[in-house]
């Protein structure tokens, strides 16, 4: 069973606009819900291809009942601890004229010391059913960012394969503890190693020297330019496909469940990294948040190539 922890657990309202512009009003053509927080967007995606995951974390309030149900409508065991506050809802909004995207985001659970433990005693004793975890996301602020560091931790010692995705400080702080992979974006990669990366040999460059300090395998999503996955020893570049984009939101989750799949379907990860190209580029075509649709993952899955690189 994958295992994903969200500390942060979130619902994405999506609003459509001709045209972002800053002091005016502005109509919206379009709106959803949906998922939101890099973990349960991993489930979410994982439970539309057909793959059993449990979803622990924290939830509270209409907000967090509703992030529940939605999960298991898509076959996802969930098993939140309920705290204080409401599960936060975040704005997306998507400029059609270009795609782009802002997120404007806020934090309104309130956790206490009883609720990580709490949640400690249940990620432990779901370990002892695992083939490997997903972490990440933000915290809520009343979380420091060594929670990262003891949950990846934790499912190391286990002997687990720990799939690793946040921003900093919580990057850093959850890579001290070796998880098997990370999969920062180009910014994310930029704030970590303090180096702007531009390039793919930029990424390159910065996911192989942190291969070498720390064991650590980085997915590295580049947005228009694909995605550059260094292991241990090779390296692929994965060119993104073509398609009509309708919203990038969520597209860098779906590389978790993708990673996440293969471990526990047996396979070597390249699989799992064309599962997640493949899954990217489907939720791009749909309007929610790491929405998308099985016969579009099935789609794309076999157009994906791994190109070594540097080739």
């Amino acid at each position: 069973m994958i295992v994903t922890v969200t500390a942060n657990t979130t619902l994405d309202y999506t609003l459509f606009v001709p045209q972002f512009e800053m002091n005016r009003t502005m109509r919206a053509t379009g709106t959803t819900y949906s998922m939101g927080g890099k973990p349960t967007d991993a489930s979410w995606i994982l439970g539309e291809i057909g793959i059993p995951s449990l979803a622990l974390g924290f939830a509270a309030g209409h907000s967090g009942a509703r992030a529940k149900a939605m999960l298991e409508a898509r076959g996802v065991t969930t098993d939140f601890i309920e705290v204080g506050g409401e599960t936060r809802i975040n704005v997306v909004i998507i400029s059609e004229d270009n795609k782009g995207h802002s997120t404007i985001t806020t934090s309104s659970l309130e956790i206490e010391e009883q609720h990580i433990n709490a949640l400690r005693e249940k990620f432990l004793a779901a370990l002892d059913g695992a083939s490997c975890v997903i972490l990440g996301g933000t915290l809520p602020r009343m979380m420091r960012p060594e929670f990262y560091t003891e949950f990846v931790a934790l499912g190391r010692e286990r002997g687990l394969p720990v799939i690793f995705d946040a921003d900093e400080p919580n990057l850093s702080a959850g890579l001290q503890s070796r998880p098997a992979y990370i999969k920062p974006n180009r910014d994310e990669l930029s704030r970590l190693t303090g180096q702007p990366v531009q390039s793919v040999d930029d990424a390159y460059r910065a996911g192989r020297d942190i291969f070498e300090r720390t064991g650590v395998c980085p997915i590295i999503t580049l947005g228009g330019d694909g995605a550059l996955a260094v292991l241990p020893d090779r390296a692929y570049r994965i060119p993104p496909l073509a398609v009509d984009v309708v919203s990038p939101a969520g597209a860098g989750d779906a590389v978790l469940a993708g990673l996440a799949a293969s471990i526990e379907r047996g396979q070597p990860i390249e699989e799992g990294l064309r599962l997640g190209v493949a899954a990217a580029t489907a939720v791009c075509l749909m309007p929610g948040t790491a929405d998308c649709r099985r016969a579009d993952v099935e789609r794309f899955l076999p157009l994906v190539e791994l190109l070594p690189y540097p080739g």
